[in-house]
């Protein structure tokens, strides 16, 4: 079967996405990587294997548009209260926590961040489906 071990997404400044991932999840830089017209930058942490893969395209400056496809990445913690306190005093905004129920059981409790391209990360509780 096959192993997921990355997303990409493409951001305008690399330095201010490398900044908020390892604010936001605690992601490093783990491999850089340049080319003639782009770079990629490859973050993670200790917790696990799977990256957030960073594209720049050199020379760009209009902001990329996410289209009608892009929903999120979804990230989980086993305590969402404290994530959330954790970045709001960071200054990075979370929406208010949720909370969806399903036949009168906690199904999910969550936040969202916005990354600077406009990314989504929702941020859930380590429960049930989402551990």
């Amino acid at each position: 079967m096959a192993k997921p071990i990355h997303m990409m997404i493409r951001v305008i400044d690399e330095a201010k996405s490398v900044a908020f991932y390892e604010k936001a999840f605690g992601l490093e830089v783990k491999d850089r990587f340049g080319f003639d017209g782009f770079t990629l930058v490859y973050l993670k942490n200790d917790e696990n294997d799977f990256e957030v893969e960073l594209t720049v395209n050199h020379g760009r400056s209009e902001p990329y548009t996410h289209g009608t496809g892009y929903g999120h990445l979804a990230v989980s913690t086993d305590d969402v209260a404290r994530e959330h306190k954790r970045a709001s005093d960071a200054g990075l905004d979370p929406t208010p926590v949720k909370e969806f129920f399903r036949d009168g059981k906690l199904l999910a409790k969550f936040f969202f961040l916005q990354d600077p391209d406009g990314y989504k990360i929702e941020v859930l509780q380590r429960h049930g489906r989402y551990t």
